[in-house]
């Protein structure tokens, strides 16, 4: 296991402060969708200390699904996934970027390197920001970042010639008012593309196991509430903008590699075994063993368990259609009448 895993402290948070995070965490998933909504920066804040560090030891610098095509590796489409952002919205040299989300920015490097943009990632995360930067060091001329809330960007109207967000939106205690302020900051005339996790219209809210398909993704990717596709869209020219598309791109993978195949363990190889079933297992096993002998922290095991929860969950949202995690959309601020 990953050093970073078995370390006596997670993300910025030492020993002694990870088992009271978890218990504060898992107490306000407890507390309803409303209360989630009030509480979501801390809800977010708090549930980012404690799972970077697993996410980076699985998932490497991108911590985002990707519509597989046969043979291709996990990583490949997850940068091809980046790459159609940045060509959707025409990326370019002297562009400024807003990555809304932008995580430990492996997708904001990968898209500097690609297109050549500079770009800017909100995130209201210190912990994750510092990796960030670390991650983007070969093109840190190319990336900045500011630690700030999204729902409040510190930024003039019209600033931005662009924005992307992939899969960051979910946390987002109001739809409507997230792409508002994206709206706001965006110069006129710029675009937004997006990956958005969503119910599909298979959902049932009537079916106790979609119900709890649902919670188990929301307990362990720490949000307040999952909205539907249309509902997304609503929200996205409620907010001001034009919808010029939006697709769940959950359909273009191959059958027999979809989106969710990096969880289920069926193309085996070293780095892939923290995703996978056996994988996850070990892993809390080994904090097991590590938590009395303090080698890790209290409260680390209970942070796998939640974890692994929500990957089942995520695979068997996937398997039964009613969850993507990659419904996109490109919208566009409207230039003013008689431009």
């Amino acid at each position: 296991m990953d050093a970073k895993v078995t370390k006596r402290s997670l993300g910025n948070l030492t020993q002694e402060e990870v088992k009271s995070v978890v218990d504060d965490y898992v107490g306000l998933h407890d507390a309803g969708v409303e209360r989630k909504k009030e509480r979501y920066r801390q809800l977010v804040n708090q549930y980012y200390d404690l799972v970077t560090d697993f996410y980076e030891w699985g998932w490497g610098k991108s911590f985002h699904f990707a519509p597989r095509r046969r043979s291709e590796s996990f990583k490949a489409s997850q940068i091809r996934h980046q790459h159609f952002l940045a060509d959707k919205l025409s990326l370019k040299p002297g562009m400024q970027v807003l990555d809304v989300g932008c995580g430990v920015g492996g997708p904001m490097g990968n898209l500097a390197r690609h297109c050549g943009a500079s770009f800017v990632g909100i995130n209201n995360n210190a912990y994750q920001i510092e990796r960030a930067k670390v991650h983007t060091r070969d093109v840190e001329a190319l990336c900045r970042f500011i630690k700030s809330d999204y729902m409040q960007i510190p930024r003039s109207d019209d600033h931005y010639d662009g924005a992307i967000s992939i899969e960051a939106m979910p946390h987002a205690p109001d739809k409507t008012a997230a792409y508002a302020e994206i709206f706001r900051v965006l110069r006129p005339g710029a675009g937004f593309a997006c990956y958005e996790w969503c119910l599909t219209d298979a959902f049932d809210p009537s079916n106790a196991e979609h119900r709890q398909i649902k919670e188990g993704i929301m307990t362990g990717s720490a949000l307040p509430d999952i909205a539907g596709t249309t509902e997304v869209c609503e929200a996205v020219r409620a907010a001001g903008f034009e919808l010029i598309e939006s697709l769940d791109l959950a359909g273009e993978s191959d059958p027999e590699t979809p989106w969710y195949r990096a969880l289920q363990g069926r193309d085996f190889s070293l780095a892939s075994i923290p995703r996978t079933p056996l994988g996850r297992v070990l892993t809390n096993l080994i904090l097991r063993v590590a938590e009395p002998l303090r080698l890790a922290p209290q409260g680390a095991r209970e942070v796998s368990t939640f974890l692994n929860w929500g990957a089942d969950t995520l695979v068997e949202g996937g398997r039964t259609g009613i969850f993507t995690p990659m419904f996109y959309f490109l919208a566009r601020k409207p230039l003013p009448r008689g431009d």
